[in-house]
């Protein structure tokens, strides 16, 4: 049955409908965590559309927010997962300096990733992870540099359904939006979808 679970979750990810401002890709998975592993990155570039006019998306390294979704899959019970499937997250984005000084912003930002999970009905339990705000200095000849600062969310917790596997991906993909600061579709709202 776990295969089956993570057979339906693979063929239920490219039915996920995503924003046309979100690149998402399948990318090689980890291969000694567990028997079945699967990957995706996301990206939202912050000017996604190029000046050639013909819709390809900017190749500069600016971005709203990036991350990664991997799940985890074995028959056998893990004991430190709490069940035989793990997802494991991470996203990054820029931040202003203002928000990157806010003593909350580590507590916010796992709000965040929670706050994704209930509106997806990703139920999971086993939770773990860190918030991360990163301030970046550069010096000699990177001096001209701008002054950058980023937050970093990880997260990885055990879904508690295998058949509704698909929902921890969405809440993911609402967690990059979230960072990169896209105000979420109405209900009833379709986004348009672009992968690579």
């Amino acid at each position: 049955m776990i295969s089956q679970y993570f057979d339906d979750f693979i063929h239920q990810i490219s039915l996920i409908p995503i924003r046309s401002e979100v690149i998402m890709e399948e990318v090689p998975p980890p291969s000694k965590l567990a028997p079945h592993a699967y990957a995706i990155t996301a990206e939202i570039p912050s000017r996604p559309f190029d000046d050639s006019g013909d819709g390809s998306f900017d190749d500069s390294d600016d971005y709203l927010a990036t991350g990664r979704f991997v799940l985890l899959a074995d028959p056998q019970y893990k004991e430190a997962w709490q069940g035989e499937f793990r997802a494991v997250t991470f996203v990054r984005a820029p931040i202003d300096d203002e928000m990157a000084a806010d003593p909350l912003l580590n507590d916010v930002g796992w709000s965040w990733l929670k706050d994704s999970l209930e509106s997806s009905e990703a139920h999971a339990i086993a939770m773990s992870g860190t918030v991360t705000r990163v301030a970046s200095k550069s010096f000699g000849q990177l001096a001209p540099q701008p002054d950058q600062s980023e937050i970093e969310i990880r997260g990885s917790w055990t879904p508690t359904d295998g058949s509704s596997l698909v929902n921890h991906a969405k809440a993911w993909l609402a967690l990059l939006e979230m960072v990169a600061g896209i105000v979420p579709l109405p209900d009833g709202v379709t986004a348009l979808t672009r992968r690579r």
